[in-house]
């Protein structure tokens, strides 16, 4: 068993760890949107759970020796496929057939043949190992429960440290092999238990009287429980993340540590309930009790911090007008995770040991047992990730959901009530909690209004769907129209009236350029960026296009109460084109051109903000450009001018403003010419409706810019899809551009 522990600790730690690049990766080729994200879950469980069914089919059928030099097998295909899988996953999937695959069963079923043979293997990996380990009815269940335990204890360290550690400081590619490296090690400990297990197949399983047989219930029944029990729990991680991500900005930690933590937690609860199981006569009443105390719990937990956010000390530092990414916004978010996370997943994790007393009635039938056990909790996790990131998010709201999941919570205790009958007075006292987070629980603008901190007498225009949160808080000053800071995913992206810096990368291009026609922006966010867009009387259409739909639905109930403003009249006009999608893969469909493409400004720590300043994503840009067309975006890092300066042949960075452009073609740039085109009496009428207190836009490109020409030394390209090292900014310093001085500076750091 010593042996056993560590090399199924090793396989949970490398499977996370493989998770967590390949969902990156297959994230690549099949969008950044949720629908595209489900995708991929989906075919990532598919996997696991065709794996479960072919290890329940085939564990029983073995001897000890060859199930345990199954397992050793499957953990060494998986340490194959982890060094191979980029050629296949990134540079077949994510480079070549971006854009070109649109049909969601097509990338569905790419991503499945992606990952169906590592995933097959990790999950038959659990009923291969309980068939080695199963000698004794009186030990099997909390055998089975303490190796998973332990697997699921790995695979929370594995999301943490490969979330704040190791991927940040060795990138995916690394990443994946150190995951291969803990899978060969696991299969090397378990070949060396060989020698000493029995060769012999075990017996038919024995055909006697169901009662006795399953005296805690059929098998069938507890399938249709760990179902409930395992949509219940990951409905639960899926709220977790979108709550903790507003409260705490998302960014690439963040994911990690909801998992990682609710691994953790889940494991610590498995390990301790196997340690009770033997000694147990009837687990039915323990795994209703944890089951529905772990979703009781949560929601309390989850209600305190509602309530609590807006007071001190919380305000101090996760209050939504700060930056949360370091110091104590970050601590403070890790803190509160770990409270709202921790304890309910401890509770919930125990019910699995429980299962396994329940349903473990014959050795003969072991491996089968947990194969359909595992199955249908896969079922449930992936019924419970799809529906609630796609279906009730998007129809019902995170309030919603939380009240669905307490219907649910409540059902299984009263179908419990009924089935055992008067007198369980812990059960029932459960129930009533259950019953009161259904009507305690506050609804979607309680919550978010909480969140995003509106005062009274303020008034806030937000919306909420399966692509994420927008919110507007508007100060209300009389004559002002719209006034107030422009909430996306937690964070603050803009302002409105708009922020002077959105407003120059939308007018820039379009000021530079001799004939703007076509314009695509990447990007709404508060408006500026599209806004400023239209600066130029000869531009027929600007294209925007924005990745979180509820900014637009935001942007329609501001232009609805202020039919006069810029967002009433983008919104109105047939020259702008505001749409929901995934600007690089709009960028990899198709065939248009564009006289200026831009990109709305977005901090490199946030997360995912590596796809759009990878290397790969301006090779894009670079190939959508009509002749004479340019690029423009901000340049907040040394890393993001050096991979811009290593891509474009004609590069220039405007400073003060940390602005990039960048073109095929040699660049229209005279700073005399450009200052007075920003003079012009239409230009600056056009940016005073978007802004009318800032006019120095001219400021933003006082100082000499530094320029990278064709046959000029240059800096190494920093920034990759596979190795995005500003986004895990604790692992690689951002350093910004002000003090860049000549374009030698950074090739020094080279």
């Amino acid at each position: 068993m010593p042996r056993l522990a560590i090399a199924f600790f090793c396989s949970g730690f490398a499977a996370l760890l493989c998770q967590i690049v390949w969902q990156r990766m297959l994230g690549i080729f099949a969008g950044s949107d949720t629908i595209s994200a489900a995708l991929v879950v989906g075919a990532f469980l598919a996997g696991l759970g065709l794996g479960s069914i072919i290890g329940a089919k085939l564990a029983d059928r073995l001897s000890p020796y060859h199930a345990l030099l199954g397992f050793a097998l499957a953990e060494a295909g998986v340490a194959v496929f982890a060094l191979v899988s980029k050629l296949f996953l990134y540079d077949f999937l994510a480079t070549d057939l971006a854009g070109v695959v649109d049909s969601p069963i097509a990338i569905f079923a790419l991503c499945f043949a992606g990952l169906v043979l590592p995933t097959t293997l990790m999950g038959a990996s659990l009923p291969l190992l309980a068939r080695a380990v199963a000698t004794s009815l009186d030990t099997v269940a909390e055998r089975i429960g303490s190796l998973y335990g332990l697997n699921t204890l790995g695979a929370g360290l594995g999301a943490l440290l490969g979330g704040w550690v190791l991927v940040g400081h060795l990138g995916f590619v690394g990443a994946l092999g150190l995951a291969a490296g803990l899978d060969v090690l696991a299969a090397v400990l378990a070949l060396t238990l060989l020698p000493g297990l029995s060769r012999i197949a075990p017996p038919p399983p024995a055909r006697i009287a169901t009662a006795e047989a399953e005296p805690f219930g059929s098998l069938r029944m507890w399938c249709l429980l760990v179902f409930l029990s395992g949509y219940i729990i990951v409905a639960m991680e899926i709220v977790w993340v979108r709550l903790m991500g507003q409260i705490g900005q998302y960014h690439a930690y963040l994911f990690p540590t909801v998992l990682g933590i609710f691994l953790l937690a889940d494991g610590l609860g498995i390990a301790v309930a196997s340690r009770m199981v033997r000694r147990m006569r009837d687990p039915r009443p323990a795994f209703f009790l944890t089951q529905a105390g772990g979703f009781a719990l949560g929601a309390a937990l989850i209600l305190l911090l509602v309530w609590a956010l807006p007071h001190w000390p919380l305000n101090q530092y996760v209050s939504a007008d700060m930056q949360r990414l370091r110091d104590g916004g970050l601590v403070t978010t890790v803190l509160l995770t770990l409270f709202v996370v921790g304890p309910p997943s401890f509770l919930i994790g125990m019910t699995f040991p429980f299962v396994q007393r329940a349903v473990q009635q014959d050795l003969a039938s072991v491996g089968a047992r947990v194969g359909w056990v595992q199955l249908s909790n896969i079922l449930g996790n992936a019924a419970g990730s799809i529906l609630t990131g796609l279906v009730t998010f998007h129809l019902i709201g995170t309030a919603g959901t939380l009240r669905l999941l307490a219907a649910l919570s409540l059902l299984l205790m009263l179908g419990w009530l009924w089935r055992a009958g008067r007198g369980r007075r812990p059960e029932m006292a459960l129930a009533a909690a259950c019953a009161v987070a259904l009507v305690a629980l506050p609804s979607n603008a309680t919550l978010w209004s909480r969140l995003h901190a509106e005062q009274p007498g303020q008034t806030v225009a937000w919306s909420e769907d399966r692509s994420g949160i927008a919110f507007f808080r508007d100060e209300n000053r009389p004559g002002a129209g719209p006034h107030g800071p422009f909430f996306i995913q937690g964070f603050s992206q803009g302002r409105i009236p708009f922020l002077p810096i959105h407003q120059f990368l939308g007018a820039v291009g379009p000021l530079l350029h001799p004939d703007p026609k076509a314009v695509l922006c990447i990007g709404i966010g508060s408006g500026g960026t599209p806004w400023a867009a239209g600066v130029s009387d000869r531009t027929q259409s600007v294209r925007a296009i924005e990745l979180v739909g509820p900014v637009l639905t935001a942007h329609a109930e501001i232009a609805g109460r202020y039919p006069g403003s810029p967002i009433a009249e983008m919104l109105g006009s047939p020259r702008w084109a505001l749409e929901y999608g995934d600007g690089r893969r709009a960028l990899a469909r198709g065939d248009a051109l564009y006289d200026v493409i831009q990109a709305d400004a977005i901090l490199p720590e946030g997360s995912h903000s590596g796809l759009l300043y990878s290397a790969e994503f301006l090779e894009q840009v670079r190939a959508r450009l009509a002749p004479g067309g340019i690029y423009v975006q901000w340049g907040p890092s040394r890393r993001v001018v050096a991979t811009f300066a290593a891509v474009f042949p004609h590069t220039l960075l405007l400073m003060p403003g940390s602005v990039l452009i960048g073109s095929n073609s040699p660049i229209p740039y005279d700073p005399a010419r450009l200052a007075q085109r920003f003079a012009q009496p239409e230009v600056t009428a056009h940016l005073a409706r978007g802004n009318r207190d800032f006019r120095d836009y001219a400021g933003m490109f006082a100082e000499p810019a530094l320029a990278w020409a064709p046959g000029s030394r240059r800096p190494a390209v920093a920034l990759t899809d596979v190795f995005p090292r500003d986004e895990f900014y604790l692992n690689n310093g951002v350093r910004h551009t002000q003090a860049l001085r000549r374009p030698e500076d950074l090739l020094a750091e080279d």
